[in-house]
């Protein structure tokens, strides 16, 4: 950098696929992967930025015979697994990222340079992913799949969430909701939470939007906490799966701890 403007860059790392483990019986066998090579565009260079796009991916050794929407309509090899990925680097320092694209399937993850969670897809479709996520259908020909991006949950959503899930408390009601449906409605009586399982909503308080949220977030735990009424609105913006869960068969002190961070309608000017 000289005088504020980008002179020299550079892009180096490269993407790994993992095998595939498969049993047979008793038997456990390690399916080598086969890689794509990676897509690798020049960057996009400004006085002051310059934004850098890869793609990685491939697919699973192990045969798939499945029907396909192109011709030949039968294909023997698996699907193809794709994340595309942008980095944006400013002369002042700072950075910005981008999911720009993937497979549909499976959930895609984004950390950061030091290894934390940062975002993750928000939707995933498997069927759609079966059928159509060929070599031709990929980055590799031309193609590229846009892919909604969402905050990351906080660990405490994620040990929530598995208490939910997996915890042995009352059964979670899972259900789909359209895109444009209210999950939850400001000022409704209500005693449960809400896990987001797949999908992206929308908080809002008093006509204000507050947060774009995805998979792995925990609402609706103030109504149980405060009067027993819901202090926001939370919509789906996308087709959505979510889960019902009692509030009240999760730790109070959890809930509390969640309350404090979500109090986003409280820090509107």
């Amino acid at each position: 950098m000289e005088d504020g403007r980008i002179v020299r860059y550079g892009q180096g790392g490269a993407g790994r696929v993992s095998d595939t483990l498969v049993r047979f019986g008793g038997i456990r066998v390690m399916v080598q992967a086969l890689g794509y090579p990676d897509l690798k565009p020049e960057p996009v260079v400004g006085e002051d930025f310059v934004r850098f796009t890869q793609t990685a991916g491939g697919r699973a050794g192990l045969p798939a015979p499945r029907l396909v929407k192109d011709a030949p309509f039968v294909k023997s090899e698996g699907p193809a697994v794709w994340t595309t990925l942008a980095l944006t680097l400013y002369a002042d320092g700072s950075t910005g990222h981008e999911l720009v694209g993937a497979s549909s399937f499976p959930r895609h993850w984004i950390y950061d340079g030091d290894g934390a969670l940062a975002g993750k897809s928000a939707l995933i479709d498997f069927k759609t992913w079966y059928r159509a996520a060929t070599l031709a259908r990929s980055p590799w020909s031309g193609y590229e799949n846009a892919a909604l991006a969402t905050e990351a949950e906080t660990a405490l959503e994620r040990r929530l969430s598995l208490a939910i899930m997996r915890g042995g408390g009352p059964q979670p009601r899972t259900a789909k909701v359209k895109a444009g449906a209210t999950i939850l409605a400001e000022g409704e009586a209500a005693d449960e939470i809400v896990l987001v399982l797949d999908g992206m909503v929308e908080v809002e308080a008093g006509g204000t939007e507050l947060a774009k949220l995805g998979p792995g977030a925990v609402l609706g735990e103030r109504a149980s906490l405060e009067e027993g009424r819901r202090t926001a609105t939370v919509r789906a913006l996308t087709d959505c799966r979510i889960v019902s869960y009692q509030a009240a068969a999760l730790p109070v002190a959890d809930l509390r701890e969640l309350a404090a961070g979500h109090r986003r309608e409280d820090q509107q000017p």
